[in-house]
């Protein structure tokens, strides 16, 4: 266990209550709420446009709610203290094109006051097998060693807490696995917005469904699964809730 998740014990890592949000006339989130104690892992789960990726832009600061209230470590996402704990991988990430590889890394270990910068980008080049790569410009990248450096810029600072959206895009099977070892190492409390199970399932051990920006469903893994027959896939429990047609209790 990290020393973050030992000094607070249970408490609640990521908390949000009751959030309203409007693009314009349009609303995005609808009195979301759900919390998840320091140390867990959940997945954020729900078709495209009910919300998932407005919730991690407002978790790590990058939008604040209309109504409502959502809190890192029991502070405001946009204060110095929370953007301390927080590593973020937004969904299809842009690293600073006109830097190299290294320079990115180099750029945010140093806002990150990343102790023994050097060594730990030497083992984040070999990890996400960018070693190759180090001098060449981001613009020249393939979007699948974009998606690598986004990845070791997120965990650099060895963060707390982890906001991922849509992590594995763009990666072929072995840098998947690659990064699924990565945020394991961490020990950090993780949520993951995905609408692709397979990833929730490797990633996490518990799950929030949200529909049209409201939480319909909260619990574990094994809960989630029990609610729909043994041999039913997992994909179609998820779909019968966002329908309404599974019975919950």
């Amino acid at each position: 266990m990290g020393e973050f998740t030992a000094r607070i014990g249970n408490k609640t890592c990521i908390d949000v209550n009751n959030v309203v949000k409007f693009y314009g006339r349009n609303i995005a989130l609808n009195g979301l709420s759900f919390s998840i104690p320091c140390g867990q892992r959940y997945a954020l789960i729900g078709p495209n446009g009910s919300g998932k990726s407005t919730t991690l832009k407002l978790l790590v600061g990058l939008l604040t709610p209309d109504e409502g209230t959502v809190a890192i470590d029991g502070t405001n996402p946009t204060t110095s203290e929370a953007k301390k704990l927080i590593g973020y991988l937004p969904e299809d990430a842009s690293p600073y094109n006109t830097l190299s590889v290294r320079e990115n890394l180099e750029y945010i270990g140093t806002l990150r006051q990343v102790p023994d910068l050097g060594e730990r980008i030497d083992e984040l080049l070999f990890e996400m097998n960018l070693t190759e790569y180090e001098k060449a410009k981001v613009s020249k990248l393939s979007r699948g060693n974009r998606q690598k450096l986004a990845v070791a810029l997120a965990v650099i600072h060895d963060p707390d807490i982890l906001l991922l959206d849509e992590p594995l895009n763009y990666l072929d099977i072995p840098t998947q696995e690659q990064t699924i070892s990565i945020f394991e190492r961490l020990k950090a409390t993780v949520l993951v917005s995905t609408h692709i199970m397979s990833i929730a399932e490797r990633l996490t051990n518990g799950a929030i469904v949200i529909s049209r920006g409201r939480t319909i469903w909260n619990g574990t893994m094994e809960e989630l699964k029990e609610l729909g027959d043994p041999s039913e896939a997992i994909e179609k429990v998820v779909m019968r809730l966002m329908t309404g047609a599974v019975q919950t209790h």
